[in-house]
């Protein structure tokens, strides 16, 4: 960096050298560490989400740090880690083995290859698992909160156990078009689409999952979330908007949704839960979903609630094919995720609120 902390002005264009959000920050003292997980091997239609955590990264440099409503929410510090190269090696082999599957919408039938092929993306998958975990809990030892930006939305299962080991019983608040709680779906045991069902079938410190924004589900998915019982709410964009339309205003939902929440949360958010016009690019659009300002909204409620928001997830950014030369997608996504990032700050303490905000 050509600069120092003690130089630094957020009022001057980013400095070519800085870090996220041109922010002069180590991770020594940075109070929160984002982990770019540059993984898609499962992704069922569209891709492109292995290089969100890097389009993520380029755009943020055009942030402006002011708040309207937090005193200087950056300088608790804010740092993210360089993707693994090996990581990324990992998603090039598997893929090229889930596109076999995949092609064939996982009826591989008795073929041994298509058997063989994957066993070895699950193998990979254990081992992405594994990667995530080991790294969300050596951020977490050391006092800093994590923040996952992914890649698709299997990324995060690892830091759920990191984070049910770190901080115990803790509750999920989980924005997504879809509600990710298939069976190893096209026979990908930790594929995108069933990132909440492992959750909640592996991390037994999850207590309370909330799903806001759900448009896009299976039978199946439906009748496994209502066989949690109150372990889990859910919040489908039908039922939202037609609140809405009738009159009931999002203050008062919102409200409604938090109170499900027990008072540590992680909130999980891919980017397809907002309407597609924010987020054309991710894997999978579907029509509907929250106004960006909504998911804010809603982002503050938990935080100004009383709860600790102990980590997030970013997932499904995908900043489309480079000869669109597009970067709304990670414009936006960096924009949310600077959000998330504030708002978990204020929850732990560790930024105050204006008093005439």
């Amino acid at each position: 960096m050509n600069y120092t902390k003690k130089d630094f002005n957020p009022n001057l264009a980013s400095d070519p050298d800085a870090g996220i959000y041109g922010l002069p920050f180590g991770e020594k003292e940075s109070k929160l560490v984002f982990l770019p997980v540059p993984w898609e091997a499962t992704t069922s239609y569209g891709g492109g989400t292995v290089d969100g955590p890097s389009a993520i990264l380029t755009a943020s440099a055009q942030l402006d740090l002011f708040d309207l409503e937090l005193t200087n929410p950056y300088e608790p510090g804010m740092f993210m880690r360089e993707e693994s190269k090996t990581v990324r090696k990992w998603n090039t082999d598997a893929k090229k083995l889930s596109k076999k599957i995949i092609d064939v919408g996982g009826n591989i039938g008795k073929s041994k290859p298509l058997k063989e092929a994957l066993a070895k993306v699950n193998d990979y998958s254990e081992k992405v698992n594994a990667y995530v975990y080991e790294q969300s809990a050596e951020i977490m030892k050391n006092s800093k909160i994590l923040a996952l930006v992914g890649g698709d939305h299997a990324c995060p299962l690892g830091a759920f156990k990191a984070a049910g080991e770190k901080y115990g019983d803790f509750g999920i608040l989980h924005f997504d078009a879809h509600s990710d709680t298939r069976d190893a779906y096209e026979g990908f045991k930790y594929s995108h689409a069933s990132i909440m069902r492992n959750a909640l079938d592996e991390v037994p410190q999850i207590k309370k999952l909330t799903q806001v924004g759900i448009r896009d589900f299976c039978q199946e998915e439906f009748d496994y979330v209502a066989k949690q019982g109150a372990r889990a709410s859910v919040f489908y964009d039908a039922t939202l908007q037609r609140r809405k339309f009738q009159g009931e205003n999002w203050s008062e939902i919102s409200k409604e949704i938090v109170a499900t929440l027990p008072k540590q949360v992680w909130i999980s958010f891919d980017i397809d839960g907002l309407d597609p016009r924010f987020c054309p690019h991710t894997g999978t659009p579907v029509p509907g979903g929250q106004e960006f300002a909504e998911a804010i909204y809603l982002i503050r409620e938990v935080a100004i609630s009383g709860r600790k928001i102990i980590g997030f997830d970013l997932c499904e950014v995908s900043p489309g094919a480079k000869q669109d030369d597009s970067e709304w997608d990670a414009n936006v996504g960096m924009r949310l995720l600077y959000k998330l990032a504030i708002w978990t700050l204020y929850s732990q303490g560790l930024v105050k609120r204006k008093q005439t905000a």
